[in-house]
């Protein structure tokens, strides 16, 4: 049985982490807050391995990524009918509603704002790359493109992210 005691800060204490991959994930707040609540379901059923373990932050962030990405890859179609409509939510993570992005820079705070305005086609491939460190070939063989894609789309991203910071 576990100790909700011990479940309850371990919540706690990534919830914001999980949080984060998710929202930068998908682009959606709503969305990420499912997948995060779905991620700490998962957590509390395997507690009694990872709860005290040293690898539960890489657990958990495994975790959340491919539920990301078989949220995204299950409603790919969905994402392109709607992107214009998703997209105004999308952005309105933290100013506003004061979020998880409130003990952020103002550079950190830009940076995932403008984030959230890429497409998932190149918003997902950069977030894998800067903030969960994989490679091209990793980022590929995860999403199911080639590795020319992979770099294209980074490329692509980060020319928009430069154009929206300015």
């Amino acid at each position: 049985m576990t100790d909700t005691r011990a479940f309850e800060a371990f919540l706690l204490e990534y919830q914001d982490m999980v949080y984060g991959t998710a929202v930068r994930l998908l682009g959606n707040r709503m969305e990420a807050e499912d997948v995060a609540q779905t991620v700490f379901l998962k957590a509390f059923e395997h507690f009694d391995q990872i709860g005290a373990s040293p690898a539960a932050p890489g657990w958990l962030k495994t975790v959340t990524t491919n539920l990301c990405l078989n949220h995204l890859s299950r409603y790919r179609n969905r994402w392109r009918f709607f992107s214009e409509l998703n997209r105004a939510d999308a952005h309105t993570v933290d100013s506003r509603t004061g979020d998880r992005l409130s003990g952020l820079t103002a550079e950190e705070r830009a940076l995932d704002e403008a984030l959230m305005k890429l497409p998932p086609h190149q918003r997902v491939p950069i977030v894998l790359f800067h903030f969960d460190d994989l490679s091209y070939q990793e980022i590929a063989d995860r999403l199911k493109i080639s590795v020319g894609k992979v770099k294209t789309d980074i490329h692509r991203g980060r020319e928009a992210l430069r154009a929206v910071l300015r």
